[in-house]
């Protein structure tokens, strides 16, 4: 074999040295997609302005103006950020925060995961997912002002109290007249524990009345009779239970007067050194009777007769304020996962499932270990978006927070709205705030970018 001296020709069966290699059609000056680099820059310039001046800019100033005081005028270096960390609003927002991220996202893709398994196989799936997805199609604020009326106190007006109170009477007895007192003079006292007991023994053939004042005539029933005084019966402890009230006035205290109505229904117990002797309900008329073992006993009405009416659960008190608010959200962007999910679904090769169903796997099992394996690329696009969506949530929280409950259900983008346009404004502090909230988003957003180029390497 032969090789190719220094200086001069290679030898026989030598290949030629390779030559590079020309991109047909492609001419110099232009970039691999054909084009000259100054015709991409201005297709691009216009996005890479609006980019710098709705984004980069305000992250800029965000930063540099977190580092003066109120005015912008004073440099205060880190002491905006100290603020934040030492004040009490602010560390509530921040632990309330905490808890949107961990429960809202959580939650609302396990149940738009539910809903798109469970709705696959019905013939009605899609009007559910419709019916679920709806909520999507109002704002925020109108969502804010639907849940503000959801949650009100009074059951007349409140759907969610509404709903309580009406289970909670079917298992629990009503009292028959709330807020119910003895009058001024009187023989009723009070006993301990609501209930009101006389001063003196009651005796056969003597009517025992007992007036009481303190139910609004509006509140007495449509059908309530006028007050009839008890007549006297053999071997019984006679008496009449009634509002002492006369519309317009001129009626006479502890006397049964024409148009008084009988507070029918009122419980009465014969009570002797603690024991209760005997028992007796105020009828139609006002009027009750007891038995002769009663003679010589106190009379007792007991609480039962005026407890105040239940009105359900405070939704929007100090320590349920946020799970509200937090369920309200969930109403609103479950039906987004589940639409996600549901299209995720669609994709997953059917010859998988039933070959497991083949193998002898449940319906339980087909979904725990094959259903959300071969889903968990989509549950975690659906689960970082709801991640990033709750940490700038601000609209129901505004909304929905009455202002008596509204710091103990604040946020961090609330609370920076607050200080930095509210009564005690601070702009240094709101834009601390701002590049907080920023330095929450960014572990987030690059856990997504990470995933996404992993998923693309695939």
């Amino acid at each position: 074999m032969t090789t190719a001296t220094a200086g001069g020709a290679a030898a026989p069966g030598t290949p030629p040295p390779a030559q590079p290699r020309k991109s047909p059609g492609r001419s110099p000056g232009k970039s691999v997609a054909g084009t000259r680099p100054w015709v991409a820059v201005c297709f691009l310039l216009p996005a890479l302005v609006l980019l710098g001046a709705l984004v980069v800019y305000p992250i800029g100033y965000s930063v540099v103006r977190s580092l003066f005081d109120s005015t912008g005028s004073g440099f205060v270096g880190l002491d905006n950020f100290v603020e934040v960390f030492t004040d009490e609003d602010s560390l509530t927002a921040v632990r309330n925060n905490l808890i949107w991220v961990a429960v809202a996202p959580a939650v609302s893709t396990a149940l738009g995961l539910i809903y798109a398994v469970l709705t696959e196989r019905v013939r009605w799936g899609t009007a559910f997912k419709l019916i679920v997805f709806m909520p999507m199609a109002i704002s925020m604020l109108a969502a804010g002002i639907i849940f503000r009326l959801v949650y009100e106190q009074d059951p007349d007006r409140g759907v969610a109290n509404a709903v309580w109170v009406g289970v909670h009477d079917t298992f629990a007895e009503a009292s028959a007249y709330p807020g119910a007192r003895p009058g001024p003079r009187a023989d009723l006292r009070p006993s301990g524990g609501g209930s009101f007991t006389t001063t003196s023994p009651v005796a056969v053939g003597t009517p025992a009345n007992l007036p009481l004042v303190g139910v609004p005539p509006a509140k007495l029933p449509p059908d309530a009779a006028d007050a009839r005084p008890a007549g006297r019966e053999a071997g019984k402890v006679t008496g009449t239970v009634w509002l002492d009230f006369t519309k317009g006035g001129g009626g006479r205290p502890h006397v049964i007067d024409p148009g008084e109505k009988a507070l029918s229904g009122i419980t009465v117990e014969a009570v002797r050194r603690g024991t209760v002797v005997a028992t007796a309900t105020a009828g139609d008329d006002g009027t009750y009777a007891l038995p002769a073992e009663a003679a010589g006993a106190e009379l007792r009405l007991p609480a039962s007769n005026f407890a105040e009416q239940y009105n359900g659960v405070d939704w929007l008190g100090p320590s349920l304020v946020t799970p509200a608010i937090i369920g309200s959200y969930i109403w609103m962007w479950a039906g987004f996962a589940m639409v996600l999910i549901a299209a995720g679904l669609a994709g997953v090769p059917r010859e998988l499932l039933e070959a497991a169903r083949v193998d002898g796997a449940n319906e339980w099992q087909v979904f725990r270990r094959v259903t959300v394996p071969l889903l968990a690329p989509v549950l975690a696009v659906v689960l970082v978006t709801l991640m990033i969506n709750v940490l700038k949530i601000f609209d129901l929280v505004y909304v929905i927070a009455p202002g008596a409950t509204q710091k103990d259900a604040n946020v961090l983008a609330l609370q920076q709205y607050l200080r930095s346009f509210g009564s005690d404004a601070d702009q240094g502090v709101g834009n601390a705030i701002a590049v907080l909230l920023l330095l929450l988003v960014v572990p987030v957003m690059a856990l997504n970018i990470r995933r996404i180029r992993r998923e693309r390497r695939r």
